[in-house]
Parts: structure tokens; sequence; C-alpha cells
């Protein structure tokens, strides 16, 4: 990809299996991060982290632009921003920023200002509403593409 500045990971449903953990929307509902905590990965996480050395060696930066609990309090949003770099840390992902955003947000607004002109980010995200916003770069869907096989592709 040309120029390629940033690779941008959402996490419920992309890397984090957030919605196959039982009880879930009850969870969250009540304010209770488990489902944050709990979640199993949906990829093979040493071969993804193995890549993304790769590509942050080439200059390439990893962020985490992942949504917060729809209605969640202040309270709640830290609770949750903290229990997902948690889970980060758990399984070894490599990144070097991580926004932890309002529900509903524009992705894309949180790396706008840190690309220059000519630059271009990746995003993978299961919502559709956010490969549709992304204006920066590819927008890649995970329950369609392999992202392991894509970014070896690119990489």
């Amino acid at each position: 990809m040309k120029n390629l500045k940033m690779i941008c990971f959402d996490m419920d449903g992309t890397i984090a299996d957030f919605y196959g953990v039982n009880g879930w929307l009850e969870m969250g509902n009540s304010g209770n991060t488990t489902p944050y905590e709990i979640a199993k990965p949906l990829w093979d996480m040493v071969k993804l982290a193995a890549i993304l050395q790769k590509a942050r060696v080439k200059g390439i930066e990893i962020r985490i632009i992942t949504w917060l609990w729809d209605g969640g309090n202040a309270d709640f949003a830290e609770r949750t921003r903290q229990a997902k770099r948690e889970w980060l840390a758990k399984y070894d992902f490599p990144f070097d920023h991580f926004h932890g955003v309002k529900y509903g947000a524009t992705k894309a607004d949180s790396i706008r200002r840190y690309l220059a002109e000519n630059e271009t980010a990746i995003i993978f995200d299961d919502s559709a509403k956010v490969r549709k916003g992304w204006h920066l770069g590819e927008a890649v869907n995970p329950q369609t593409e392999n992202i392991i096989e894509y970014l070896q592709g690119i990489l």
C-alpha cells in the first residue's frame, strides 16, 4: 500500500471474540467489564504479533481504535479502557497508541491529524459503518478477509 503510515485495529469482533462471550450484552449493560477481560482471540496472536513487529521495524505505527460501551458512564469507560489494554497485554499484542473512543465516533477522526497529506492508514474493523467512513486508506472487513494473510500480502 502506498505511503502506509499506520495499521489500525478495532478490538471487539475484529481481534477479540467479545460477542462470543456468553452474556456479553447483559454484563455490559450492568457496567461489568468481564467480557472484555475473558474474550478469546479471533486470530493466532503469535503470528499476528510477529507480522506487526515487522511493520513497526519498517516505521509503520500500530494503533488500536476501539469503541467503548454505548451509553456507559465515565467510570465504566475508564474501566473498559483498562480492561482492553490488559487484554492486549495478555496476548502480547504490539501497538503504539490506544484510542478508546465514544461508541459511534468516527474512528478516522482519531488519527487524521497524525497523517501527512500523502500518508495512508489501514483499518481492520467488523463495522460496516466504520469501514464506510474510513477515507484514509484501506478499510478491511475481518469477517471476510484473513487479517494475517492480508498483512503478509502487503508487508
